[in-house]
Formats: C-alpha cells, structure tokens, sequence
C-alpha cells in the first residue's frame, strides 16, 4: 500500500521557522490516521552561512555550496521532491536545482503566481521581508512574470532588525509593530496585497494581515507541498502549481 511522496526539507534558515512549516504541514494534511501524513526528511542546517551577510553585507561563505550539498544528501536519501521555508535562500534555488535531478518546489515563484491572481495583473505586490530581497530582486522577477510588480516598505533596516530579534529570541511584540508598521506603509502607498515574505515574519504574520490582505509565502509553500505529495485534489486551497514553480 502506498503513501504521500516523500519531501525532503532544506532547513534551519531559522530553525523555529522550519518547526513552522512542519506544524503548519500537519495541519493542512487531510490526514485520518499516521499513515495519511505526508514523511518528510528534513536537514536541519542552521549553519548556512549567512544570506544576510553574504547578499547584503557583502562578506562571508557563499551558501550555494551549502545547499546544494544538502539537496544532494536527501536526493541520496530517497526524497521526491525539495522544498525549502527561507525566501532569501531562494536566491540559490538555481545552484539547488542543478544539484539534483528531483523537483525543487519554488515558494517564490508559487507566491508570486497566488498574488497576482488576487491582486490582477498591472498592480503592485508588496513585500515583507529581508532587505536582501529588494537587493537581488527575485520577486521583481517572479511577479514580472505574471504582470506585476513589487513594493517595498520604505524603512528596510528596520525590517531587518525585526528579523535579528526573532531570530535572536524568538516572535516579540516589538516586531511585529514595526511589521504592522510595514504592511500599513505599503498598504498607504497602494500595494492592497502583500507577501509575508520572510519565515521569520510567518510567526508574525497577523501583525501585517491587520493592516492588508496578505499572503504567507509559508502557507504557500505548505499547500504546495501537500499539492505535490497527495496530488492536487487533496490541497483544500486549490490553486495549480505553475511549471516553473516545481522543477
């Protein structure tokens, strides 16, 4: 008798935000017993270098190697497909794919896809996040894609340091003000749809869903893993995964 394909999980990039990703996996699987759940391998890997440090400061180890070590790992390990909870590391998605020979499901490009499909074509998206991604730019790229494109809070160091304190000590009342704050600038400036787009910011995420109507790109990527593992008629947010989205 078989079960739901196996996922293997580049985690760590944090580590509360990879725990959030499993819980919220339990969840969303339309599971009756154990044998329904969705078996995951996960890497846990808090020791990436720094996308921070390298993307924005300029300084320390390239991750790429990192990551495309652990795909390979669990690729050997017998997964089916690759997902990973960190926007930022997304950057390496290509580095990650030619690691492997198994499907890389792209929470980016999926998130992108579900925005737009809310907001309509000619909008502007806006993203909560890592000043990292202003800087590499791959959800301009993702919602240029779809005929969108992408906003940002004005006061992006402060951004970060709501990310360093999660990280730090965990989900604090003080982040998700200057979360809140974010949401409601963007939202002021017309971007009426945004994107949880940082994990970190996922354990907050209420604080911008009170100032917009927001997407959690670690809700997204959790309907597209239950999408890819239990087959589309089982995810209870049906929304296609476009191609790209999953190689």
């Amino acid at each position: 008798m078989s079960g739901p394909r196996r996922i293997g999980i580049l985690g760590g990039m944090g580590p509360e935000a990879t725990v959030e990703l499993m819980s919220r996996l339990i969840a969303a699987t339309p599971a009756r017993d154990d044998f329904d759940h969705i078996p995951l391998l996960v890497d846990m890997n808090p020791q990436v270098p720094s996308r921070i440090a390298r993307l924005i400061e300029g300084r320390g180890a390239d991750p790429g190697p990192v990551l495309a070590q652990m795909a390979c790992g669990l690729e050997q390990a017998g997964v089916a497909a690759l997902a990973m909870p960190c926007n930022t590391a997304h950057h390496y998605a290509p580095v990650i794919r030619a690691a492997v020979t198994i499907p890389f499901i792209d929470m980016v490009e999926r998130s992108a896809a579900l925005a737009v499909a809310r907001a309509g074509q000619g909008t502007q998206i806006g993203i909560l996040g890592s000043p990292a991604l202003r800087q590499i730019g791959i959800f301009d790229a993702a919602l240029a894609r779809h005929g969108a494109s992408a906003a940002y809070p004005t006061d992006q160091p402060a951004l970060l340091e709501a990310i360093r304190q999660i990280k730090a000590a965990g989900p604090s009342a003080a982040a998700a003000a200057t979360l809140g704050a974010a949401a409601a600038d963007l939202a002021g400036r017309g971007a009426g749809v945004q994107l949880v787009a940082c994990t970190e910011f996922s354990l907050i995420a209420h604080a911008a869903a009170e100032q917009a109507d927001t997407l959690d790109t670690l809700d997204v990527l959790v309907g597209a893993i239950v999408e890819f593992a239990l087959g589309p008629d089982h995810v209870r947010t049906k929304v296609k995964m476009t191609a790209s989205a999953i190689t």
